[in-house]
């Protein structure tokens, strides 16, 4: 892997962070994370919520690049991007197009699928459907034909809000109700035992390249948004405890499904190690999160890399394709 290059000292970067969606406490975590590593790095960076002045100040005076740090609809359903755009401002991370992409669960894994990578069976159940054509009635047949255990999550969201494991058939219907609360389309997928792994991809100018594949052990056994975001209830593993050719098969395949998706710069690919080795994708994150407890830097740490040289890096290309 290539060592990060450093910005210039006269390039401004503003990094967005906080929205309105339900991570808006982890995006400023993020945020503060990713302006306090370009300043240790000699960037001129500051750090601008996505609300009603941000136009305004795009307008007035624009920076030379902007880093998404928003987590949510916000920073990874591709509109903002397209509001960058627009306004001719490059940005860190993959174009509006792509982010659509992978933001949107099902669409990803019906990509991921047909590119022949590997990804748990699912059924995408809209809110509406599951009313019109009887819950009970809909639920049953999901149950026939993917199975038990089954894991239920909003098909558009992330850090783990709505998810929960499914083990016996009598917790479906309430693990649905609690999907819907953050989406109005539940993503239903086979469970699949395994390792939870998170591979985080960087394209420092030699093409997109695997870190150091982080293992996650949460305590109670699910990495939900408690597990990731509270001190001591997951322990990580970077690298992972894998052997050699199962780590070159997960990497290979984390690499592959970030470029079936068209993504850029980064992305973080979270996968389910099976009992017999194989790995298949759960999801892929095109504005990884950048907390205390967050994967991409831990992974950055063990290959021993320095965040703030690899933002920089990721800001100087931006800047570079505009």
């Amino acid at each position: 892997m290539i060592p990060p290059m450093a910005t210039g000292d006269d390039v401004r970067v503003m990094v967005l962070a906080g929205g309105l969606s339900y991570e808006r406490d982890v995006s400023l975590r993020s945020g503060r994370r990713v302006l306090d590593a370009l300043k240790a790095v000699g960037v001129h960076a500051e750090m601008h919520d996505a609300d009603v002045s941000l136009l305004p100040a795009l307008q007035a005076d624009p920076p030379d690049a902007v880093v998404i740090a928003l987590h949510g609809a916000t920073g990874e359903d591709g509109s903002l991007r397209g509001v960058l755009d627009l306004c001719g401002i490059p940005y860190v991370g993959c174009d509006a197009r792509a982010s659509r992409l992978a933001w949107d669960k099902p669409s990803a894994k019906s990509m991921l699928r047909e590119a022949g990578i590997p990804t748990p069976d699912w059924v995408a159940l809209p809110h509406d459907r599951f009313s019109e054509l009887g819950a009970v009635a809909v639920l049953d047949r999901i149950v026939d034909r993917l199975g038990l255990p089954l894991m239920v999550k909003p098909a558009q969201g992330g850090s783990g809000l709505g998810a929960a494991v499914v083990r016996e058939d009598t917790d479906l219907p309430p693990a649905m109700v609690g999907c819907f609360a953050y989406d109005s389309t539940a993503l239903v997928e086979k469970f699949v035992p395994g390792k939870d792994v998170a591979v985080s991809i960087i394209d420092l100018g030699n093409g997109p390249e695997a870190l150091p594949i982080v293992e996650i052990v949460p305590r109670d056994g699910v990495y939900d948004y408690a597990a990731r975001y509270t001190a001591g209830l997951t322990t990580w593993h970077a690298p992972a405890r894998l052997d050699a050719e199962v780590a070159a098969q997960v990497a290979e395949t984390a690499l592959a499904a970030h470029k079936a998706l068209g993504l850029r710069d980064l992305s973080r690919v979270d996968l389910i190690v099976a009992e017999d080795g194989s790995p298949q994708v759960l999801g892929i994150n095109v504005s990884p999160g950048m907390t205390e407890t967050s994967l991409l830097p831990l992974a950055a740490q063990a290959a021993g890399l320095d965040l703030g040289n690899i933002l920089a890096t990721l800001v100087t290309r931006a800047v570079a394709r505009a």
